[in-house]
């Protein structure tokens, strides 16, 4: 069976890919749709219930804003961080970790040190740290995200290039007398990208739950804009008597890491791979 015809033969991962297109459409095309943004004040309509019939969809919160239009900048605000953090995460992690396990020796253990001891650290530190030097908002997370998400791709690229640096085709390479970096870039990287895809797309859905849970600490995104994290740190206030406001954004979410996490796993069995592993 071939690979794109294996996971075509998985029904869970092809209705996952579909709910994940769906919600990509609805971020992006959704406030078309609406005649409210995420700004607006509707002093009439406070903490109103969802009605389909209304101008409010899904409602709206304590200060009369429509949670519709919120709820979609907060679907755009975790796929583009959950995508550009996958993005950085991948570059920086194959780099680092094709270098470590090609060249090996000393190199490859100050390398590996260097990891243990990021991983070894307080994540919260990190983002403290990080919040005072860029401030909040999207950039920061950005960076946030791309300073810690990247230590576990470096060890699964290492682990890989371990073992293909001992392939007779890079025997053959460094007779030719290719050098270290033409071979890791032509050789290397190539022949690793099948386990660092499936990784990549299982890092999705991480990213975005880190996300989630910094927006929820009020680390992430600030008003007035919003993300998925923000909108359930604001309905758990509300859970009581204004139940709507925690459940949709919470509903999307958890719909969107169950879809994103089927999809990884239907990459894995596609491709055919084992357990990642492990340095």
């Amino acid at each position: 069976m071939s690979r794109g015809r294996g996971l075509r033969s998985n029904p869970a991962a092809i209705t996952s890919c579909v709910v994940v297109a769906a919600y990509v459409l609805l971020a992006l095309l959704g406030p078309s749709f609406s005649p409210n943004d995420i700004q607006t004040l509707d002093w009439n309509n406070v903490a109103t219930a969802p009605a389909l019939s209304g101008s409010h969809w899904f409602g709206t919160d304590r200060l009369g804003r429509d949670l519709y239009a919120r709820t979609l900048e907060g679907m755009r605000t975790s796929l583009s961080v959950g995508l550009v953090g996958s993005l950085i995460s991948l570059a920086v992690g194959i780099a680092f970790g094709a270098v470590s396990g090609y060249v090996g020796g000393r190199t490859d253990r100050l390398m590996m040190r260097f990891i243990e001891v990021l991983s070894g650290l307080p994540l919260i530190f990190f983002v403290i740290l990080l919040t005072v030097i860029f401030g909040h908002g999207r950039h920061f997370l950005f960076v946030a995200i791309g300073a810690v998400g990247w230590l576990s791709m470096a060890r699964i690229v290492r682990g890989q290039a371990l073992s293909i640096r001992r392939r007779d085709y890079i025997e053959a390479a460094v007779a030719s007398g290719a050098g270290a970096a033409r071979i890791i870039v032509k050789h290397v990287v190539p022949n690793l990208m099948g386990p660092v895809i499936v990784y990549a797309a299982l890092t999705v859905p991480q990213i975005i739950m880190f996300e989630s849970f910094l927006s929820f600490l009020g680390l992430g995104e600030q008003e007035p804009h919003a993300s998925l994290g923000t909108l359930i740190a604001e309905g758990a206030g509300e859970i009581e008597t204004a139940a709507w406001i925690l459940w949709i954004p919470c509903t999307i979410l958890a719909a969107l890491l169950l879809s994103l996490n089927i999809i990884g796993d239907g990459l894995r069995e596609a491709l055919d791979l084992k357990d990642h592993p492990r340095s």
